[in-house]
C-alpha cells in the first residue's frame, strides 16, 4: 500500500502521558510527560500535519507537529477544562470552549480565543454550559457558540473577543438564532459557511449571511434514533453521525442499536447502514473508507464500510476491565478510540488498558502492526492519525 508519511499521536489522559508514532511501524518517535490532554476537546487538525490539542491540567493549547525536530510547537495558556475546541478554515484563528470536568454540573462560563499567528489570546465569561464551537472565517471571522437549555446558535465577532480587556469580562452575542435544549455535536463546511447541530429532532442546518446566521431546513435522521456526534466528510462533502438508539437506561447499553447515518451536503442524499448492538461513538475517516469501533460483551470488533456502504468486519482482541453486562459503558471501565487520517488506509484503534494500538489497512482489513507504549491508555485513550497535507484541517472542529 503506497501511502505518504503517516503518524499517529496517542494520548493517555488518565497516566498524563502523549506518544508520536511512526505509521505503518509503530515505533515511538517522541513522548511528552506530565501532560493530560483534554478527551472531550479531542485532537484538532491544523494545516502541515499539525495538531491542537489542550492540556487539561496545565491549562495549556499545545500545537504539536509530529514531523517536526520538535513535538511540541508553541504553547499558549487557555482557561479550562476544555471542552470543545475549534479553528477558522485557515487553522490560524481558534477558540476553546469549558465545560463540566470532574464536577456532576457545568460552573465555568469561560471562553478562550487564539490568534496563532500573533500569539495573542484573550479569555471571556459567555454562559455556564457544555458550549460547542466553530470558527466561521472571512473577512471578520465569527465564533459561534452552541448552548443548551435553553438552546441557541450563539453568534461572537472574533476581533471583538480577542480584544477584549483582562479580567475575563462578560461578553454579549450580537445574534442568536434558536436552537432546541438538546444539542450535542457541531460541524461545520468552510465551502459554503454552513454549520450544523445535532439535535433530537434532525440536524439544525444554518448559513452565514454577513454577521449573522440564517436557519435552514433541519435535515432529518430518517430514524427514532438520533446522533450524538457529527462529523464532516472533507473526502465527500458529506456529515457522518452514528445514530443510536434502543433503552435509554445505561445498564442496557449492550442493546443499544447503532447505524451510521451518511449525508451529501451538495446532493441531500443520506444512507444509512446497520453496525450492530452496543457501545459506537467517534468514527474515523481513511481514504477509501469509513471506521467505527464496536464494543460488545460477545465480541469487539472494527466496523470499515466502505465507498458503497458495505461494511466488514475486523475482530478485536477483548479488553481486561471492559463494559459489562448489569454496569454502564461509561465508569471504571475501558473502552477504544479509533482514528484515520483521509490521505491514507490506515485506521488505528486502540485497546484500553492494555496501553496497545493495532495499526489495520483498511484495504485488506489485516492488522499490520500493534503498537504498545508504556502506560495503560485507561478509558481507551485518545487517538489521532495525521498525514502532512493529509486534507484533514478541511474539518475545523476538533475530534
Amino acid at each position: 500500500m503506497r501511502t505518504p508519511p503517516a503518524a499517529l499521536l496517542v494520548s493517555d489522559h488518565v497516566a498524563g502521558s502523549v506518544y508520536a508514532l511512526a505509521v505503518p511501524d509503530g515505533t515511538v518517535t517522541g513522548h511528552l510527560t506530565g501532560r493530560h490532554l483534554s478527551e472531550h476537546a479531542g485532537f484538532l487538525a491544523l494545516p502541515g500535519g499539525r495538531v491542537a490539542c489542550v492540556d487539561d491540567r496545565r491549562g495549556e493549547l499545545l500545537v504539536l507537529d509530529p514531523f517536526g525536530d520538535r513535538l511540541v510547537e508553541r504553547a499558549v495558556p487557555v482557561a479550562v477544562p476544555a471542552e470543545h475546541l475549534a479553528c477558522d478554515p485557515s487553522g490560524r484563528l481558534l477558540a476553546v470552549t469549558t465545560g463540566l470536568g470532574e464536577n456532576a454540573e457545568p460552573w465555568s462560563d469561560l471562553l478562550t480565543v487564539v490568534d496563532l499567528g500573533t500569539g495573542e489570546a484573550a479569555r471571556v465569561r459567555s454562559r455556564v454550559g457544555e458550549p460547542g464551537v466553530t470558527v466561521l472565517g472571512g473577512g471578520d471571522p465569527l465564533v459561534v457558540l452552541r448552548h443548551r437549555e435553553p438552546g441557541a446558535l450563539a453568534v461572537h465577532r472574533f476581533a471583538e473577543l480577542l480584544a477584549a480587556p483582562p479580567g475575563c469580562p462578560v461578553v454579549t452575542p450580537h445574534a442568536l438564532l434558536p436552537l432546541p435544549d438538546d444539542g450535542h455535536g457541531d460541524a461545520h463546511d468552510p465551502a459554503s459557511g454552513r454549520v450544523f447541530a445535532a439535535t433530537g429532532a434532525g440536524v439544525r442546518a444554518a448559513r452565514r449571511k454577513d454577521d449573522r446566521l440564517v436557519a435552514e431546513a433541519t435535515i432529518s435522521w430518517g430514524s427514532p434514533a438520533r446522533g450524538w456526534y457529527l462529523r464532516l466528510d472533507t473526502r465527500r462533502r458529506a456529515l457522518w453521525s452514528t445514530l443510536r438508539g434502543g433503552p435509554p437506561d445505561p445498564l442496557r447499553w449492550p442493546e443499544w442499536t447503532n447505524r451510521a447515518w451518511y449525508h451529501e451536503l451538495d446532493t441531500g442524499r443520506t444512507h444509512q447502514t446497520e453496525l450492530g448492538p452496543g457501545l459506537v461513538f467517534r468514527l474515523a475517516l481513511a481514504r477509501s473508507s469509513t471506521a467505527f469501533s464496536r464494543v460488545h460483551p460477545d465480541g469487539d470488533e472494527l466496523v470499515l464500510l466502505d465507498a458503497d456502504f458495505t461494511p466488514r468486519r475486523v475482530p478485536l482482541p477483548a479488553m481486561d476491565g471492559a463494559p459489562r453486562r448489569g454496569g454502564t459503558p461509561w465508569e471504571g471501565v475501558e473502552r477504544r478510540a479509533v482514528a484515520a487520517s483521509p490521505g491514507s488506509d490506515w485506521v488505528a484503534v486502540t485497546r484500553g488498558g492494555h496501553g496497545e494500538v493495532h495499526l489495520i489497512d483498511a484495504e485488506s482489513g489485516e492488522e499490520a502492526t500493534r503498537a504498545r507504549v508504556d502506560t495503560p491508555l485507561h478509558h481507551g485513550g485518545h487517538v489521532t492519525l495525521v498525514g502532512r497535507d493529509d486534507g484533514a484541517d478541511g474539518d475545523p472542529v476538533g475530534r
